[in-house]
C-alpha cells in the first residue's frame, strides 16, 4: 500500500491576474507609443515648432536678414488691427464664406443629388466634375488668365458672339468684377470636391427609408427635405466646414491670377502676408498677419466642432465605445 503524496503548487510560476493585466497594459502602451512617436516627432518640427518661430518673430521689426533685435512687442499686432488693407482682406475672405456657403456649396449638392440618379454615362459625368479638383492651382490660374484675357480671351469671345460683348473686358482687371470673376474660377476648381463628399453620403442613406416614405405617399421634395438631407447633415457640415478653412487660407490661385490686384481688391489674408515678408522683407508683420491667420482659423475650428459638430464627434466617441 502506497500513500499518496501531494506536491506543492509553485505559485512563481503562475503569475496573478493582476500581474499579467499590468503587463498586457504596458505592452499596449509600448506598441502605441512606437506608432505615435514618429508621428509626434514629425508634428513637433513641421507645426510646432514654425507656429513658435512665427509667434517669436512677430514680436520683432525684423527684414529677415540676421537675427531680429528690434522688439516691438505687440505692435505689430496694433498695425495690424489698424491696416485698412488687412481689414479689408477680413472683408473680402468672408465674402468668398459667404459666396461658396451660399452658391457653391449648394451647387455641388445639386451636382450630387442629380448624378446620384440612374442615369447614362452618370460615372463620365462624375469624372469630369471632379477633374479639375486634381489640376493643380497653378495650371488653373493660368488657363483662366488667358480664358479671362481682356479683349482676346475666349470668354469675350464668346460673348460677343451672343451679342453681350459690352459685358466682356474686365473681369480681372477692373476692381469691381475681379472678386466675382475670381469666384467663379473657384467654384470650377472645387466644387468637384465638395461633389464627391456628397455623393458619398447620398449613398450611404438606405434605399429602404427613402422607398418606406415613398409608399407612405411622400413627394420627392418633402422625401428630400425630411429624409435626405437631416441623414446628409454630417457631411454637409464637413463640407461648410472645409470651405470656410479654405477661404481663410486661399493664397496661390489667387496669386497666380492677380497677385492681389488690381489695387489690393483681391487680396486675402495669405497674400498680403506674402507680399509684406517676401516682397517688402518686412518678416515681423508678415509673421503677424500669420499669427493672425492661425488665431482666427484656431478659433473657428474650435467654435464649429463645440457647437456645431458636437452631435457627429459624440455620436463617433459613443459607436468606438459600443464597438470595443
Amino acid at each position: 500500500m502506497t500513500l499518496a503524496t501531494t506536491r506543492p503548487v509553485d505559485t512563481a510560476a503562475a503569475p496573478a491576474p493582476a500581474v499579467r493585466g499590468r503587463r498586457r497594459r504596458l505592452r499596449s502602451w509600448a506598441t502605441i507609443v512606437s506608432f505615435l512617436f514618429p508621428a509626434l516627432v514629425l508634428f513637433g518640427l513641421l507645426v510646432l515648432v514654425p507656429i513658435g518661430v512665427a509667434l517669436y518673430l512677430s514680436m520683432f521689426k525684423w527684414g529677415g536678414f540676421g537675427a531680429p533685435s528690434d522688439f516691438v512687442g505687440l505692435g505689430n499686432f496694433t498695425k495690424l488691427f489698424q491696416d485698412s488693407v488687412f481689414l479689408a482682406d477680413l472683408w473680402r475672405g468672408l465674402l468668398l464664406i459667404i459666396f461658396s456657403i451660399g452658391i457653391q456649396l449648394p451647387f455641388a449638392l445639386a451636382m450630387a443629388v442629380l448624378l446620384n440618379q440612374k442615369l447614362r454615362g452618370r460615372a463620365f459625368y462624375r469624372l469630369l466634375f471632379f477633374a479639375p479638383y486634381v489640376l493643380s492651382e497653378v495650371i488653373t490660374g493660368v488657363l483662366f488668365s488667358m480664358i479671362f484675357q481682356p479683349g482676346s480671351g475666349s470668354a469675350d469671345h464668346l460673348l460677343k458672339l451672343v451679342g453681350l460683348q459690352s459685358l466682356g473686358g474686365k473681369w480681372f482687371a477692373d476692381s469691381s468684377t475681379v472678386l466675382v470673376t475670381l469666384f467663379l474660377v473657384m467654384t470650377w476648381k472645387y466644387f468637384g470636391f465638395h461633389m464627391m463628399l456628397y455623393l458619398a453620403g447620398l449613398q450611404g442613406i438606405p434605399h429602404e427609408v427613402l422607398e418606406a416614405a415613398a409608399i407612405d405617399g411622400a413627394g420627392a421634395w418633402q422625401r428630400f427635405r425630411h429624409i435626405t438631407l437631416p441623414l446628409l447633415g454630417p457631411t454637409i457640415r464637413i463640407s461648410v466646414f472645409l470651405s470656410i478653412i479654405g477661404a481663410i487660407q486661399l493664397f496661390d490661385l489667387i496669386w497666380v491670377i492677380t497677385r492681389g490686384g488690381p489695387i489690393h481688391s483681391s487680396e486675402t489674408m495669405a497674400v498680403t502676408m506674402f507680399q509684406f515678408g517676401f516682397k517688402r522683407f518686412e518678416m515681423g508683420y508678415a509673421s503677424a498677419i500669420s499669427v493672425a491667420m492661425l488665431g482666427i482659423s484656431l478659433v473657428f475650428a474650435l467654435f464649429y466642432q463645440r457647437y456645431v459638430m458636437r452631435r457627429d464627434t459624440e455620436g463617433a466617441v459613443t459607436n468606438m465605445r459600443a464597438n470595443r
